[in-house]
């Protein structure tokens, strides 16, 4: 139920919080990506490389808070019908980690906070809001759609 959403929460959150370490930096998104190329043997030029880089370490902002923002709506609440105060509150607290997580790596040893980042992060909650909302549309759209009973009668047309 509920509290198991909370803890999933959390935990997401606190995965967060370790994305932002030292292990995570730099260094290991570009072995990441290194091995990712040498697995699908790809050869790629430095520039291109580094712009993979950056694109890649800015999609998983993204995508770890549109995860933390779509898990908080449902942790507000757990609706399945599309509520704007639970999608609200979702984007201010996933906005309020994202800036404290950007202070943490204040005193992170080669990591540097960068409200940028912190608008990235923001625009992923948004993102997981966006994709909530239109779940519940089509959750919303199938529950009200008549359903069918029995056979289809053939009717003729003339």
């Amino acid at each position: 139920g509920l509290i198991v959403l909370w803890v999933v929460t959390v935990a997401w959150a606190a995965q967060i919080y370790k994305f932002s370490t030292a292990t995570f930096g730099g260094v290991f998104t570009t072995w990441l990506l290194s091995q990712i190329l040498r697995l699908v043997h790809a050869t790629v030029s430095i520039h291109t490389f580094v712009l993979l880089h950056h694109l890649m370490r800015k999609c998983a902002h993204v995508t770890e808070y549109a995860l933390f923002s779509m898990l908080l709506y449902y942790s507000l609440g757990r609706r399945r019908e599309w509520r704007r105060k639970p999608a609200v509150r979702a984007l201010i607290i996933a906005g309020l980690y994202s800036l404290s997580d950007e202070f943490h790596q204040l005193f992170v040893p080669g990591r540097g906070p960068s409200i940028f980042d912190s608008g990235i992060d923001t625009a992923g909650a948004c993102v997981g809001i966006l994709v909530v909302y239109f779940v519940c549309l089509l959750g919303r759209d199938r529950r009200r759609a008549p359903q069918g009973r029995g056979p289809v009668q053939a009717v003729p047309l003339s």
